[in-house]
């Protein structure tokens, strides 16, 4: 530090009064991040919600009309039976029409109940401002189907929980990731090498089901090179350097993996080869995500910027600026009109896709921020810090509606249900917790003057594992939690 100040600085004693900075033309001063700051930056309107024309809004417009179909048959019906029973007696008539009206009152309410505990049904819906591509036919049934067999969760039902731990990779594992059905796990090592298991095919009886690591010649290994002539998962080679993140298309059929050889590459899960490979950062890439419906991903980087790309493209797209240190984590907002980004600055920001303008800055975290998730209607976000502290914004007034501190280690992963009522996060400190999501936002909405300053997310229930940290959590589409981790030996 001596070193740098006989190197840069020049001091010069002047005689007399101080003077103010405020003075002197020439000075240059310089501040942190400060609250002033983020009020100059959010001016701008989120416009949260869903995208228009999305499967969840066919699906809510499907489910309206068979019941406005189905109500206009009982009412047909109703009436029917009030003719016919009209010529028996008064009494008998009205006594039926009191019990189709009360029948009518009770569908009408439970309509309602079930209407309100769905948080994305009361999402506004909102223009995409990215050209997105369109869905394939079977793409979207799978989706209907399910949504129609996804599971209820609340501070009373609890999800699943279903936990891979990869073995024999202690200091050899950086990152990990689930696709959104489950089959398949991938992950990113320090040897530059990407290894994708396939669920289906390690759960036999053969003892290839252990998650092979750095240890190239590990004992299931071998055993499925004598047994199958094969290993138990697929090796995608090509990084230069340790692979700090990889990601799953929305449908499983592409991989990103990102590494500190500054680039990102395109992997195909279907036919297990490199498509594309993405130069644009001049650093290590900490982070790469697929956007909610793929096509479209963003990539955080040591060199403090987020970029936006496209798959069809091998330029990048968009460049976000501002922060004041590395940025580690990306998230895309649900209507992919944003992204967010957290960095070792301690703070969070929201950027417009559209314009690469940062419209919203989140101060509040006293460590760097590792983590962050979007609420499935678009309005929340949920971030998680070095320290083990867990926050919720409203993305629409940029407050704090449930500060927390849940872990005692860096919080890696956060993950909200599909109807945003439980939050789960994974930490360094070997457990998985599950918060109670709705309860604070219901009290944010009844008391919106006192800005959920003392509102906390209620912990439902919490998961050690066996020496394992967290390194991943995801909710499928039919509420199923999945989490990853690696069995910590040397510890």
């Amino acid at each position: 530090m001596l070193g740098i100040i006989n190197e840069r600085i020049i001091f010069e004693v002047s005689a007399g009064q101080p003077s103010l900075i405020s003075d002197d033309a020439d000075a240059v001063a310089l501040v942190g991040t400060s609250k002033d700051l983020a009020k100059q930056i959010n001016q701008k309107e989120v416009h949260w919600g869903l995208l228009e024309d999305s499967v969840e809004e066919r699906m809510e417009k499907a489910l309206s009309d068979s019941d406005k179909t189905e109500a206009d048959s009982k009412d047909a019906d109703a009436e029917d039976n009030n003719k016919k029973k009209s010529s028996e007696g008064g009494k008998q008539g009205g006594s039926l029409t009191k019990k189709l009206k009360k029948d009518k009152l009770v569908g009408a309410t439970g309509k309602n109940t079930k209407s309100e505990t769905s948080m994305i049904s009361a999402a506004p819906r909102v223009k995409p401002e990215l050209t997105l591509p369109a869905m394939p036919v079977e793409v979207e049934q799978s989706m209907l189907d399910d949504l129609r067999n996804r599971v209820q969760l609340n501070n009373l039902a609890l999800p699943s929980v279903s936990f891979y731990t990869f073995l024999n990779t202690h200091n050899g594992l950086n990152c990990s990731s689930i696709s959104n059905d489950g089959s398949l796990v991938v992950g990113g090592f320090s040897d530059s090498s990407v290894k994708v298991w396939d669920m289906a095919k390690i759960g036999q009886p053969a003892k290839t089901s252990t998650s092979q690591g750095e240890n190239g010649s590990s004992q299931g290994e071998h055993l499925s090179s004598t047994s199958e002539g094969k290993r138990p998962y697929t090796l995608f080679q090509g990084h230069s350097g340790p692979v700090y993140s990889a990601a799953f298309s929305p449908f499983g059929d592409f991989l990103l993996s990102s590494s500190s050889d500054s680039t990102i590459w395109l992997w195909s899960t279907k036919l297990n080869a490199n498509l594309v490979c993405y130069k644009g950062h001049n650093y290590p890439v900490w982070d790469v995500q697929f956007s909610p419906v793929g096509h479209y991903f963003a990539s955080a980087s040591h060199d403090r910027t987020a970029q936006i790309w496209s798959m069809d493209k091998i330029q990048l797209l968009r460049i976000m600026a501002g922060h004041l240190a590395d940025v580690d984590c990306v998230q895309w907002h649900v209507n992919c009109n944003y992204i967010a980004t957290s960095s070792s600055d301690k703070t969070v920001r929201l950027w417009d896709v559209q314009t690469g303008e940062c419209i919203w800055m989140f101060i509040g975290h006293r460590s760097m921020v590792l983590s962050l998730a979007m609420s499935p209607d678009g309005r929340y976000m949920a971030s998680g810090d070095e320290d083990g502290t867990i926050m919720m914004w409203d993305l629409s007034t940029g407050c704090c509606v449930s500060p927390l501190a849940g872990h005692n280690s860096c919080v890696w992963s956060l993950a909200f249900s599909c109807e945003g009522a439980l939050l789960a996060s994974g930490s360094a400190d070997c457990t998985v917790k599950l918060w109670d999501a709705a309860s604070s936002t219901k009290a944010l909405k009844m008391d919106d003057t006192q800005a959920g300053s003392t509102n906390r997310l209620r912990l439902l229930k919490a998961l050690p594992t066996k020496s394992t940290p967290v390194y991943n959590l995801r909710f499928s589409r039919r509420n199923l939690l999945f989490a990853t981790g690696a069995l910590s030996l040397g510890s």
